[in-house]
């Protein structure tokens, strides 16, 4: 007999992947077990098998979720209308009132993705790019003339706008979203003066 899908099953699943990254961001990956995540989701190892066969399922979703989410959020931004110098301030903005709340997801990213199969791991490199090209368009369309020719300047511009998110994302957890918009006004700030040689 087919073992039916309970109502609640969707909100289960979401729960467990919750708690596993919490689990997973304090404890690290490789040594927190199925155990600890099924205690710490309140049910048996064995029901936690209901809903996940593996661990590098439960990584997948969390950061399928995550990255799934935070591509449709920013890609969502309406850019229309705005110069490219306030597009970039809208999209620094739009990352770090994002990045709130996700402490745990965004810390896992750089242990959990390696130990996906490569398949996996391309799904969720997609997302990654499709956020990287549209930084790297806008980054484009503010400084044509300083970057067009050169796409080694060009890469290196645009990762050095997500390693200022990052930075400031790993190390302000409770920033308030005050400060969150100040800084990305900063980031922004920063690269148009670096661009513009000022």
């Amino acid at each position: 007999m087919v073992r039916t899908i309970a109502k609640d099953y969707d909100d289960k699943r979401r729960h467990i992947l919750t708690v596993a990254a919490e689990v997973f961001a304090r404890e690290g990956i490789a040594r927190a077990s199925m155990n600890e995540v099924a205690r710490a989701c309140g049910i048996s190892k064995a029901n936690i098998y209901h809903y996940y066969s593996s661990k590098d399922d439960i990584i997948f979703d969390i950061l399928d979720r995550y990255l799934s989410e935070l591509r449709d959020l920013i890609l969502g931004i309406d850019l229309a209308g705005l110069s490219p110098q306030e597009q970039l301030h809208a999209l620094t903005r739009g990352f770090l009132l994002a990045y709130e709340g996700m402490d745990n997801e965004h810390k896992i990213q750089g242990e959990g993705l390696p130990l996906l199969s490569s398949e996996k791991q391309d799904v969720l490199k997609g997302y990654q790019r499709e956020l990287v090209g549209l930084v790297s368009d806008v980054l484009q369309s503010c400084a044509p003339d300083k970057l067009s020719l050169d796409k080694t300047r060009h890469r290196n511009v645009t990762m050095s706008v997500f390693g200022m998110l990052n930075w400031f994302y790993m190390w302000n957890p409770n920033a308030t979203e005050t400060a969150r918009i100040d800084y990305a006004a900063s980031v922004a700030d920063l690269t148009l003066n670096g661009l513009n040689g000022k």
